[in-house]
């Protein structure tokens, strides 16, 4: 069986990228026959099934200097996917490769699946407020999604949203979480990691991980943070907010909450790699108040790292986190309880060694090479669908 994945995303820093780039290494690695096909100027995997066609035009997106529009060349995408044959199709974005894709599948006769990453109508509503705006959405995600076969979700919460947008619930599937369990582990802990950083080795961190924007409720974050910081002070504690990831949202919390030295708050922008994998186990606990994320793939990762996470009571997060034992599901509007949260957690180092043992262990059991293989079985079950 041979897969082709469309995806209009597969460079950029974020969640749905690591998905994919981690699948086409475990195809290859697997002996599965994957191939990616995409369009984008960001750098992307150098393996030899991942094919990427150089845009038509290339804009920054509206609102997202940091993410990519692109016009990709559709005929030499159709010709490429038609030479290779494949048996399935799988479209990982809504966006233009996703629709090349689309035609493709029809042109072949070949069933198409696809994974639900992002919320579109849920981004949209937060980004403009406009219900007019989020009905074409809500329209363009039913219009896409109708000629599938199966539609993975990210957790049980996200089937629920798909139903109401309009998809039968027999076609739907739920993706087994996974993570990079030797990339996101506690043995990468460095703490001279901190002095080439600028941030005090002494200090407690509290991490956030992601794009930077006011669909993933950081204005909640930055609101709750003051509050926190100063319970920490009054009990002698230099407690220090690290946020990694770039976004629209940047300069105005910078603002908000004013330089390191007052605010304790520190923005390091996009970090990669062994980096990254530093800085989520030198950290000591992570906060993640999005209530539009359909899994929260970073929730994961800390976990994984040994970290104890805080995450909203909205969304796929909520379902890789158990509450009171490796982390706390709080509300997605209360800005005291989050407060409250990080606060207790900055003066009790017992509570947060045990809860990232805990989240740990949990995530040794939910590796990507599981994920991968239940995501390969799903496409095996369509091809050979009569």
């Amino acid at each position: 069986m041979r897969v082709c994945l469309f995806t209009d995303t597969l460079g950029d820093v974020n969640g749905v990228c690591r998905f994919i780039q981690d699948a086409a290494r475990r195809a290859l690695d697997s002996g599965r026959d994957l191939h990616v096909l995409t369009c984008t100027t960001f750098p992307v995997p150098d393996l030899p099934t991942v094919h990427n066609f150089r845009a038509i035009l290339s804009r920054p997106m509206p609102g997202y200097a940091t993410l990519q529009v692109v016009v990709p060349p559709a005929r030499a995408m159709i010709r490429a996917a038609i030479r290779l044959r494949p048996d399935i199709i799988h479209l990982s974005t809504p966006g233009p490769v996703g629709m090349v894709g689309r035609f493709v599948a029809r042109r072949l006769r070949v069933p198409i699946l696809g994974v639900y990453h992002t919320d579109f109508p849920a981004y949209v509503d937060h980004l403009f407020a406009d219900p007019s705006l989020t009905w074409l959405c809500r329209g363009a995600m039913r219009a896409f999604y109708r000629p599938f076969h199966s539609i993975f979700t990210r957790s049980d919460d996200y089937q629920d949203s798909l139903v109401r947008l309009g998809i039968p619930r027999e076609r739907l599937l739920t993706l087994l979480p996974g993570v990079d369990t030797d990339a996101f582990h506690p043995r990468h802990r460095d703490e001279a990691l901190w002095d080439r950083l600028a941030v005090p080795r002494s200090a407690v961190k509290v991490l956030s991980v992601g794009r930077v924007s006011v669909e993933k409720n950081l204005p909640l974050l930055a609101r709750a943070w003051p509050a926190a910081r100063a319970r920490a002070r009054t009990h002698g504690i230099d407690a220090r907010l690290i946020v990694v990831g770039d976004g629209p949202y940047r300069a105005s919390m910078e603002a908000d909450l004013g330089p390191p030295d007052l605010s304790g708050a520190h923005f390091l922008g996009f970090r990669r790699g062994l980096e990254l994998s530093a800085i989520y186990a030198t950290s000591d606990f992570f906060v993640f108040p999005s209530a539009t994320d359909t899994l929260g793939q970073v929730a994961m990762e800390s976990q994984a790292s040994g970290l104890p996470v805080l995450v909203s009571d909205r969304g796929g997060p909520k379902e890789v986190v158990r509450h009171g034992q490796t982390g706390l599901v709080l509300s997605a509007e209360d800005a005291g309880a989050w407060a409250e949260a990080m606060g207790r957690l900055l003066t009790d180092a017992g509570a947060r060694a045990r809860m990232g043992a805990a989240g740990h262990e949990a995530m040794r059991t939910r590796s990507f090479a599981h994920s991968f293989e239940d995501f390969w079985r799903a496409h095996e079950r369509a091809h050979a669908a009569p």
